[in-house]
């Protein structure tokens, strides 16, 4: 993918996928959302943020929020990757066989306008 890309100039597409879990998921022992990003990783995918929501509800309407009398809710959780269409329909079937307790699963399109890992850091 290009280095940057001005958006007057023609951008490479890409797509974004997002994976609505909540924080409690698991998929074989370990956070659902942890399995999603080994997942990414082992697939070869450009990279794989997990954002941690502070209320949501889904499928279910059940509101999930923090409790004071609780260290954690079932809080929501989504993950992002955004990589070419070939490499996330390969997760997306990886994601099919892996998560069974629900969750929601969208693809959109994007323009990747940067992608560049930071210099000399490793990662």
């Amino acid at each position: 993918m290009a280095d940057i890309v001005r958006p007057s100039e023609e951008a490479p597409s890409g797509r974004l996928l997002r994976v609505f879990l909540g924080a409690r998921d698991r998929v074989g022992g370990v956070p659902a959302s942890r399995a999603v990003v080994e997942a990414a990783r082992e697939l070869g995918l450009a990279g794989a943020t997990v954002l941690r929501g502070s209320i949501g509800y889904g499928a279910n309407s059940v509101i999930h929020r923090p409790e004071l009398w609780r260290l954690s809710g079932d809080l929501p959780v989504v993950i992002e990757v955004v990589d070419s269409e070939a490499k996330v329909v390969a997760l997306i079937e990886r994601l099919e066989s892996m998560l069974h307790g629900g969750g929601l699963i969208t693809v959109e399109s994007v323009r990747v306008l940067r992608y560049q890992g930071r210099r000399g850091s490793g990662s």
